[in-house]
């Protein structure tokens, strides 16, 4: 696979979980009554899926802050 190819999946797969998120909230907007239960868990799946990655990104991001402090210690 080439890098842009790479590239453009990797942002595909990035815009992937916004999506499904706005999928579903138009998919609820424009059902009626019991209807929209059927677009819940699309809600549902999309919102765990960005916490994760919230909650995986600050993780890192922390990892990195301690090995960045840890590095600079032993200075």
């Amino acid at each position: 696979m080439t890098p842009a190819r790479s590239r453009l999946s990797r942002d595909l797969l990035a815009l992937a979980t916004p999506l499904l998120i706005l999928l579903s909230l138009v998919g609820m907007a424009l059902r009626q009554g019991s209807d929209r239960l059927q677009a819940l868990p699309a809600l549902v799946i999309g919102v765990a899926l960005l916490l994760q990655s919230a909650w995986s990104w600050r993780r890192r991001r922390r990892a990195l802050l301690m090995a960045l402090q840890d590095q600079s210690g032993e200075s």
